[in-house]
């Protein structure tokens, strides 16, 4: 068996490649961004409030709520402008052994996660205008605790394919 260029040294034995794409990188808006923008626009908000008072005081100590009220706006805006950027530089690969998420964004450098693919491994369909497939999941931290973050192939054009692609290929393994 050839391997693909490219891809020595990643594959397993007689693992070949069985769909490859790309999530759409549009701007999109949803329900779950809106907290995230609210509380960013009251930190700018409060920042800006917070600046004012400073200026009138005289000299240059409002300066020092730039960095507050940038933090705010990126906060924001971040759940409509990251996501793109970030989809925008990401390349799904499902081969019959593992599923790769291959990533390319600025401090991270280049990444390539794998995800065996096993009978046991929860699977799961979102569908919608770009539907969603997530096959892992992975325990995050936040202030509040840790929540959990699921892992698949995102805003991707042929999803129902996609899921039942992962479907056979789950019922295939021992």
């Amino acid at each position: 068996m050839t391997v693909p260029a490219g891809w020595e040294g990643i594959f397993e034995q007689d693992e070949k490649i069985v769909w490859q794409g790309v999530p759409d990188g549009r701007v999109y808006f949803s329900a779950r961004h809106v907290p995230t923008m609210i509380f960013g626009g009251f930190f700018a908000g409060f920042a800006l409030f917070w600046m004012i008072g400073a200026a009138a005081t005289g000299g240059s100590f409002w300066m020092f709520g730039l960095l507050h009220f940038t933090v705010g706006i990126l906060l924001a805006l971040a759940p409509i402008l990251w996501g793109p950027y970030r989809r925008r530089n990401t390349w799904y690969t499902l081969a019959n052994k593992h599923a790769f998420i291959a990533t390319d964004l600025p401090i991270r450098g280049r990444r390539l996660k794998s995800y065996p693919i096993t009978r046991d491994m929860s699977l799961e369909l979102e569908k919608g205008d770009l539907p969603e497939v997530y096959f892992a999941s992975e325990m995050r931290r936040n202030k509040n605790g840790s929540y959990e973050h699921k892992i698949g192939f995102e805003r991707i054009k042929d999803g129902l394919k996609v899921y039942g692609l992962l479907r056979d290929l789950q019922r295939n393994k021992p």
